[in-house]
């Protein structure tokens, strides 16, 4: 294999030189392609990368033509290959990516090359941020007693990274204990523009995480991709794609005090979802762009999954220059990202308006605070009706004779409080926290209000009568109900990267503690930062006491709550919560709130500012009008209202000046890649292939290319297919793919038992992702899974047709392996929404499904399923499995594949049961390069047979 380096053949004469100070730098104009300068900022980005790769054979000149001539209101049908500059990875998704690219070199061995020739052509970086548990929290050695637990949990897969990390070019890792992967890629490891062997050309990345999009905040182009398709990419390997089309969001105006980023971010969540932007480019633009700090746009960047986009970029400005300094990026780094930058017009005009396919304009002055739950990011509650959708949704978590959310909320409070007249300290509070539009203020003391809402045992006439009451393992006696906030977590890269939002929790929290304020004793609160840099300014500004006073201890420096590493609840939280079948709720300042993500015994998740956060751990419920109602008294007992310990945005500014500074981030990146004494204290393998350990219950040897010949089988039709599962809408990779904890009575439970692993060392689905046969076994096991086949029961259960019987998923796959039978996955709109999960199409695969048929598709996991030799089928325009009268129990025939054989990609191919139901699927492989990993069984399989025949 050649070395990462393109010779293009620049038929436009592109190729020019740029001087910045004493360096010079060989680029590629765009100018020189006509219809430039109509061009999004995203796709001009796209026609560099064309200029610069231009082979003849993958990228053409036609390719290039065809993109400066974009028709912004087509839909996409030019198909082109975009080379990203490099790949980045986090350790849930990449330990199975160096599981394969380990297994690719003894493949390479067996068929007769040269096994060391199997590297990265592209930089690729991993950051281990996904594994810690925050088993521990609310204490001052939470942060170290969880990092030990992490190491001890994760010995074998650290290792095996550490063999990579010198086993392979191009291929650097970032030890545990550092941050989160985007915020660490915002802070340092993104270059903007690249410079690379004398070129400087955009900064451009896949990621094997979804949220990779964070930084396009920094004007970088880059987007999640599967674990898969980052393989390719990172072996050279282009991303094929369709030139999609580009939605303009002009922002107008400035915020409001008192509002955050996170409530920015959730109403653009909300625009963009109820637009529709699925598969298309968001880009910001217009006057209102220099208006949002870099730390904002990040936020809005880091949310592109949530509203479906494939990315959400900002162009580069002096805003984005001024974080490149800020964050001590080298001198020459910064002068060549505007240089660049100006030269090649990606430099923002703000008034400038570009072809756009679709517009979109917001007002940033129309802001409010808001939250977004209780299980989908996009469904956006304006905090002033808080309280009142909590209650309306309430009854879909509780049984019907236990609930109450009509009237009286909590116990002992009432509804028409007495009205008092708003103090002047309170109008200055409200200007930087609004109230709602709610009725008068409740004067009450917190200390008379138990936190009732609807209990387990209820009275005469269906009122709220007997709540639960629990001691807590200090002693203290209260009372829990259904909407206690059980969990409150500062967490994720999409707000711990802000620090106007963390600063500003900080400042709440130092309000509440010197009014007198404390969490309630039945929250779990927890402080996850996405670097080192934040606790550097908590301590620079003095807030850490504040947080640590009110149980927000650093626990760790990794994602956390947000991707169900939320760690248990005190053994009698858990048990009065599942004991009296509690509608417990979390709060966490993340982008995740699916169900049965964040913790097994929370039923609600809400997504909210880190200030916000705080707040709901001083109230202890979703059941308050945190606007109109206060969280509690001060020590004379006078009522303390949220308004009351609001940060003003001027004070927040102020600590951030103080405290922040270029120092704070050269000292946490000084020596990034080295780690501390535990990860270099840690035996590493060596040698050119890995050693795979026959008992290791971690890392183990897939079979993806076992039998693989040097040419691939030619593509059949499916005949005498199962259903495995019939799901309905917005079924999302966290139902399919294995994630959280893993049950003892589950089949990976059972097969770690079967292998010796004791219960306490079971650990999660993620750090055993380098384990298919964990995996395998917790595919569609998601306790929130709604299998139609199996009606009113949730989790991974289907009913084996061959016995009737309900049973396992997993355990069913084999009876149908064992039968010889292939199997299909019936479902409805938006299938495989959600976080880019590899092993969603990989679990998939092993379980021996050959087609899924579903009303959509999202993006990534449509490509993936193709990438692991999964057919994409969907039903035509306006039927449904529920139309067709498919129940699930039928025996499939799906015939017409074989076209694929010819190098066409059929258009539809006919599907028919053996209960007489018939119809024309359309086949979603979109692209020629789809089609060719298909035929191939596979994108590793491709990979792998070009890399011989070279």
């Amino acid at each position: 294999m050649k070395e990462y380096d393109v010779a293009s053949l620049d038929t436009f004469g592109a190729k020019t030189q740029l001087r910045v100070g004493d360096a010079s730098y060989e680029i590629f104009k765009i100018n020189k392609v006509d219809g430039h300068e109509r061009l999004p900022y995203s796709l001009k980005i796209l026609l560099e990368n064309l200029l610069r790769t231009e082979d003849g054979a993958n990228i053409t000149a036609d390719h290039i033509r065809q993109l400066g001539g974009w028709d912004a209101a087509a839909d996409p049908s030019v198909e082109i290959q975009f080379t990203p500059a490099r790949v980045l990875m986090q350790d849930f998704t990449g330990v199975p990516c160096v599981v394969d690219l380990a297994t690719m070199r003894e493949a390479v061995r067996d068929l007769g090359g040269d096994p060391t020739k199997v590297n990265p052509l592209a930089p690729a970086e991993l950051v281990i941020d996904h594994s810690v548990i925050a088993d521990l929290f609310g204490r001052e050695d939470a942060f170290e007693r969880n990092v030990e637990l992490e190491y001890e949990r994760n010995k074998e897969r650290y290792q095996f990274l550490r063999w990579g990390q010198t086993a392979f070019n191009e291929f650097k890792v970032v030890p545990p204990g550092t941050g989160i992967v985007h915020q660490v890629n915002i802070e340092y490891l993104a270059r903007t523009i690249m410079e690379r062997g004398g070129q400087a050309y955009p900064d451009t990345v896949v990621g094997t995480d979804s949220h990779t999009t964070m930084v396009n905040g920094l004007g970088v182009l880059g987007w999640g991709v599967g674990g898969i398709e980052a393989e390719a990419a990172m072996l050279g390997q282009p991303v094929s794609m369709l030139i999609p089309r580009v939605v303009g969001f002009k922002l107008n105006g400035e915020m409001p005090a008192g509002t955050t980023a996170t409530d920015l971010v959730l109403t653009i969540t909300e625009m963009l979802r109820e637009h529709g932007v699925v598969g298309k480019f968001v880009e910001f633009y217009g006057p209102g762009v220099s208006a949002v700090p870099l730390a904002n746009r990040a936020t809005i960047g880091n949310m592109s999954p949530e509203y479906g986009s494939t990315v959400a970029i900002f162009p580069i400005d002096d805003e984005t220059i001024r974080y490149l300094e800020l964050t001590g990026r080298d001198a020459q780094q910064v002068a060549l990202v505007e240089a660049y930058a100006k030269e090649q017009g990606l430099w923002h005009d703000p008034a400038a308006e570009p072809d756009y396919s679709e517009r979109l304009e917001l007002d940033l002055s129309t802001i409010e605070p808001s939250l977004a739950g209780p299980k989908r990011p996009q469904d956006r509650v304006p905090l002033g009706n808080a309280k009142t959708l909590f209650r309306s949704v309430l009854t879909n978590y509780v049984a019907d004779d236990s609930a109450d959310a009509g009237e009286g909320g909590a116990e002992g409070v009432a509804d028409n409080a007495p009205t008092t007249a708003m103090s002047p300290a309170d109008q200055a509070s409200a200007e930087s926290f609004p109230a709602s539009d709610a009725p008068a203020n409740d004067q009450s003391s917190a200390a008379d209000k138990p936190h009732s809402l609807v209990t387990a045992a209820v009275g005469a006439g269906g009122r709220a009568s007997n709540p639960i009451r629990v001691t807590g393992s200090d002693g203290t006696e209260f009372e829990l109900d259904h909407g206690a906030v059980v969990i409150a977590a500062i967490t994720s890269c999409t707000n711990t990267s802000n620090p106007q939002v963390m600063i500003g929790a900080a400042l709440l929290a130092r309000n509440a503690v010197e009014k007198g304020l404390t969490r309630k004793p039945w929250v779990k609160t927890t402080l996850a930062p996405g670097s080192k840099v934040v606790m550097d300014y908590y301590e620079r500004a003095g807030l850490t006491p504040y947080l640590n006073k009110l149980g927000f201890n650093l626990v760790g420096y990794g994602c956390t709550t947000c991707i169900g590493n939320s760690g248990p609840l005190p053994e009698e939280i858990s048990a009065g919560i599942n004991e009296n079948d509690l509608a417990a709720v979390s709060v966490l300042s993340g982008n995740r709130n699916f169900e049965g993500r964040i913790n097994p015994d929370v039923k609600m998740n809400y997504l909210a500012s880190p200030p916000l956060v705080v707040a709901y751990a001083l109230a202890g419920t979703m059941d308050i009008d945190l606007a109109n109602e206060p969280l509690g008294a001060d020590t004379e007992g006078n009522p303390v209202f949220l308004r009351d310990i609001w940060p003003g945005n001027a004070e927040i500014q102020d600590v951030i000046a103080s405290a922040l500074g270029a120092t704070g981030f050269g000292e946490a990146y000084a020596d990034v890649f080295a780690g501390d004494e535990r990860w270099q204290s840690l035996p590493t393998p060596t040698g050119d292939t890995f050693a795979w350990a026959g008992d290791s219950t971690y890392v183990r040897k897939p079979p993806y290319f076992e039998g693989m010949a040097q040419e691939p089988s030619p593509v059949v039709d499916i005949a005498g297919a199962r259903v495995l599962a019939k799901l309905g809408d917005s079924v999302t990779t966290d139902h399919i793919s294995p994630a959280g904890a893993i049950k003892a009575d589950s089949p990976a439970g059972r097969y770690l038992a079967e292998h010796g692993v004791p219960r306490h060392e079971f650990n999660s689905y993620g750090s055993r992702r380098g384990n298919h046969e964990v995996m395998i076994r917790g595919t569609f096991a998601n306790i929130r899974l709604r299998n139609q086949l199996v009606p009113g029961i949730e989790g991974g259960f289907t009913v084996n047709h061959l016995t009737g019987e309900q049973t396992s998923i997993y355990d069913a796959s084999v009876a149908y392996a064992e039968a010889g039978l292939p199997l299909v996955i019936l479902a409805g709109k938006e299938y495989g929404s959600g976080s880019s999960r590899d092993w969603a199409a990989k679990g998939t695969m092993l379980l021996g499904v050959r087609a899924v048929i579903a009303e959509s598709y999202e993006r990534i996991h449509r490509s993936n399923l193709i990438g692991m030799g999964v057919l994409p089928l969907q039903y035509p325009a306006g039927v449904t499995a529920e139309s067709l009268g498919l129940t699930g129990t039928e025996t499939f025939t799906i015939s017409g594949v074989t076209a694929l054989n010819d190098g066409d990609i059929p258009r539809t191919v006919k599907v028919s049961t053996d209960t007489g139901v018939e119809f024309d699927a359309v086949v979603r492989i979109d692209t020629p390069g789809e089609a060719d990993y298909y035929r191939h069984g596979g994108i590793l399989q491709y990979v792998l047979r070009r890399m011989i025949a070279a």
